[in-house]
């Protein structure tokens, strides 16, 4: 096989995955904020997969749930354009994900050395593939 052709198709798999990951992202702040803004419903029990984000979270309900559900809808429509390869979609995701490093810098530093370490080298990882060269210009047009 061609290296160029390998390249492509090594991209086209990024693309994606970086898709699918803005989905999953998509549906677990959607449920976030639905388990915020109504609990005491049966969605509490996903809360086990994450207990100290519900313990700093659920006092706060509604206030952190419709941010929450903006980040989902942020995260749906990064999602929708990623997938139509569209300029303003890429711009979105790093956006989002450079929040997501600052946000990760500020959990390293206030206490949390492993969980802010870990979404550090994820941020970091996930930005310098968003800006390959095969990536960028994939959704220059």
């Amino acid at each position: 096989m061609q290296p160029q052709l390998s390249a492509q198709i090594n991209a086209r798999k990024g693309i994606i995955a970086v898709g699918v990951f803005l989905v999953f992202a998509a549906c677990a702040a959607s449920y976030a904020a639905i388990a915020l803004l109504w609990p005491g419903t049966i969605l509490d029990r996903a809360w086990v997969l994450n207990p100290h984000a519900h313990i700093r979270l659920a006092p706060f309900g509604q206030i952190v749930g419709i941010p929450f559900l903006l980040l989902a809808a942020a995260l749906a429509v990064a999602a929708v354009g990623w997938f139509r390869r569209r300029f303003w979609a890429w711009r979105l995701t790093v956006a989002i994900i450079a929040v997501q490093l600052l946000g990760d810098s500020v959990n390293l530093f206030i206490g949390d050395p492993l969980g802010g370490s870990l979404g550090l080298l994820v941020a970091s990882a996930l930005l310098f593939y968003l800006f390959r060269p095969a990536i960028r210009s994939a959704f220059a047009g």
